[in-house]
């Protein structure tokens, strides 16, 4: 997926050299940049990559990285046995930012497995399949649940868009295979709805809001555990800065 950097190179490169020769302090350097409190510890960040693998580090990246299981599972190791801040372990292994390790560490504490992840950018512009039948939408969710939920893998093995088969697999894991019954133009009207028609309605209109609420609820949990990762992080910039 493209991703839009907030601060351009040039900004970078001219932050990490006013903090190296001694110019300005971070919280300057972040005053200049307009920088939030909330972000101002990636100047010293950006000056742990320069450090480690100089302009490299600064370059726009264009498209997400491939990052092995075995090495998540070694950087989160790492990590927890206390030998290695997150910036040092970044710059290890040529990560550009050490909250991508963090995201790592939440979901081994989470009890969630890191797996493999290799990018393929293009399905996220992929033009959707105009037309494919229930039988070939089966066996794209098959593939797609066998491979651990790799929507964007699917896409690029079955010539369809990445939201195209997040769809089919969600309604696959609602519905089953009738879920994947291609409907348009089949909608009953209202007066046409028998009385089990309603009621089940209800109950799906019930299910999905049950389902947002617990994605809602999840979804606080993660971020409460997030911050409670950053605390020692920022109190260590804080004494560094």
């Amino acid at each position: 997926m493209l991703r839009k950097n907030k601060y351009s190179f040039v900004q970078k490169k001219w932050a990490v050299k006013q903090y190296l020769n001694g110019n300005m302090s971070a919280v300057e350097i972040a005053k200049r940049l307009n920088m939030p409190k909330t972000e101002r510890n990636q100047i010293l960040a950006w000056v742990h990559q320069y450090q480690s693998n100089q302009v490299a580090f600064l370059s726009h990246a264009r498209h997400n990285n491939h990052y092995s299981k075995e090495l998540k599972e070694r950087g989160v190791q790492e990590y927890l046995a206390g030998k290695i801040s997150l910036p040092s372990l970044a710059n290890k292994y040529g990560i550009r930012s050490y909250a991508t390790i963090r995201k790592w560490i939440s979901k081994y504490n989470s009890h969630i497995e890191n797996q493999n992840y290799n990018p393929h950018p293009e399905v996220y512009m992929a033009k959707a399949r105009k037309t494919t039948t229930q039988q070939e939408r089966i066996q794209i969710v098959q593939y797609c649940l066998n491979h651990d939920k790799n929507y964007s893998e699917a896409a690029v093995k079955f010539n369809c868009s990445y939201q195209q088969v997040y769809s089919w697999t969600q309604k696959y894991l609602a519905n089953g295979e009738t879920g994947l019954t291609d409907n348009r133009g089949k909608h009953k009207q209202l007066e046409e709805l028998t009385e089990l028609d309603l009621a089940n309605r209800r109950i799906k209109e019930l299910e999905r809001k049950l389902k947002e609420e617990q994605d809602k609820n999840e979804f606080l949990k993660k971020l409460n555990q997030l911050e409670r990762m950053c605390l020692p992080d920022s109190q260590n910039t804080d004494k560094l800065q």
